[in-house]
């Protein structure tokens, strides 16, 4: 190894998702602290053009038979990894490289909640998981849990909606921010926007997202179609304009950990999100938010409601309970886990 720690940040996809956000702002404060960063993704797309050094890596998608296009790039990831310290799997779909990576000091970052583990991921050196709720589904692995980064102090930026809806209301934002797929619940939301509305006369719905996976098209027309919400595509830097909410919802079926609500408690905005996944890791029931049962379109509104209520009261302990999940909080504890690899030292990286 060289004085400057090399890493090597592999992605699966070109435009950035939470994962690949999580990526950049950790490559952010570790190439502050002296490493050198590379990242790879299928295609030169954003990831390409974010300010590190980058090189085309394909580990293929979620189809049948996608795992065929990892196993071709087993060649150019052992030279990739030649030229680096660390080698960052960004999800589990990267994890298919982990058989041709022996020899090579390898990380796995789990951002999911899995159903299985598959026998090649006992060969990372370091397994990360992004709560709780996910780490429980590792079995064997000792994956340690660092959460997901969020900055704590974004830049401001106007609200994308008009200034008024489309009956004139002016009233509180009740904000959702996200893709607009059955997992993430977003119908349950639309479900219980006229309840919302006729216990906070003039409050509006906004929906902001798309599919852009395509998980089911016909979930995003339904959304969209519907008159008592407002559906806008996704916006750049989406934690800038939340400010802008009265509440952000997060009425998920599954969810690993939520990295739009503690970047909307971040700027003060205080939460109702569904007890699933992790959610309940960022949410304290009562204290930064509520917490309600899924698909409960009723229990969405009166958690809503509740909110509007107290929510300065919310947003101030919501603000302040989302520092912990701060990135250079963040980057600390992943830097500390890392630092053991370059020496060798893997008990230390284990816990051990």
């Amino acid at each position: 190894m060289t004085g400057v720690p090399r890493l090597l940040g592999v992605n699966a996809v070109d435009h950035p998702g939470g994962a690949e956000v999580g990526l950049l702002r950790l490559a952010q404060r570790l190439t502050a602290r002296g490493w050198e960063i590379t990242l790879t993704s299928p295609e030169a797309g954003p990831l390409a053009r974010s300010g590190y050094d980058w090189a085309r890596l394909d580990v293929g998608g979620l189809g049948a038979g996608e795992g065929a296009r990892a196993v071709a790039s087993w060649p150019r990831a052992r030279r990739l990894a030649r030229m680096h310290d660390i080698v960052y799997l960004n999800s589990t779909v990267c994890g298919r490289l982990l058989p041709a990576l022996r020899g090579h000091r390898a990380v796995l970052h789990v951002h999911d909640v899995v159903d299985r583990v598959p026998r090649h991921w006992h060969r990372a050196d370091l397994v990360l998981a992004d709560s709780q709720a996910v780490a429980d589904r590792l079995e064997g692995l000792d994956p340690k849990v660092v959460y997901c980064p969020v900055e704590l102090d974004p830049e401001q930026r106007p609200a994308p909606w008009p200034a008024a809806g489309p009956e004139g209301q002016t009233g509180p934002v009740i904000g959702y921010v996200g893709r607009i797929e059955p997992r993430k619940g977003v119908a349950d939301l639309v479900a219980a926007a006229p309840a919302i509305h006729a216990g906070a006369p003039g409050s509006r719905v906004v929906l902001i997202g798309d599919d852009p996976y395509d998980a089911d098209p016909g979930y995003l027309a339904q959304v969209r179609e519907s008159t008592t919400v407002e559906h806008l595509p996704w916006v750049p830097d989406a934690q800038s304009v939340m400010r802008h909410m009265s509440v952000l919802v997060a009425p998920s079926h599954q969810e690993p950990f939520g990295t739009v609500l503690s970047e909307a408690m971040a700027v003060g905005v205080p939460v109702v999100a569904t007890r699933v996944g992790g959610l309940g890791e960022v949410v304290e029931d009562g204290v930064t938010g509520v917490l309600v049962e899924p698909g409960d379109p009723q229990a969405i509104a009166s958690a809503v409601l509740r909110v509007l209520d107290q929510r300065d009261r919310l947003g101030g302990r919501a603000r302040e309970a989302a520092r912990r999940f701060g990135a250079d909080a963040y980057s600390d504890r992943v830097e500390a886990l890392l630092r053991p690899l370059l020496s060798g030292n893997l008990d230390a990286a284990s816990g051990a």
